[in-house]
């Protein structure tokens, strides 16, 4: 009965999701994403942005440099990827 429980908790938890701009997709099925985010500085209150970069599956090679994309957490496909690529939101601008 508990693992009943705490099965349906688990897939009724929500996803951790992340929205970012590809960086690079020179890998096979993998793009790296850089994330930032806005930080209050704590003494001066100034707004620094941090990043993060996260490599991603990307199982059909949709993502191109510049894409901006959201990713969604999963279990570790790699030494370094715990993230897939969900959806692409918006194309980069070929220029």
């Amino acid at each position: 009965m508990m693992a009943a429980d705490s099965e349906k908790t688990a897939a009724a938890a929500p996803k951790h999701t992340l929205v970012g701009r590809v960086v690079s997709n020179k890998m096979h099925k993998t793009v790296t994403v850089l994330i930032e985010r806005r930080v209050r500085h704590p003494v001066y209150g100034k707004y620094l942005v941090r990043s993060t970069r996260l490599h991603a599956h990307d199982e059909t090679d949709s993502a191109g440099e510049g894409d901006l994309v959201e990713i969604v957490e999963t279990r570790p496909l790699s030494r370094t990827k715990n993230w897939i690529v969900t959806r692409v939101i918006e194309s980069a601008r070929n220029v």
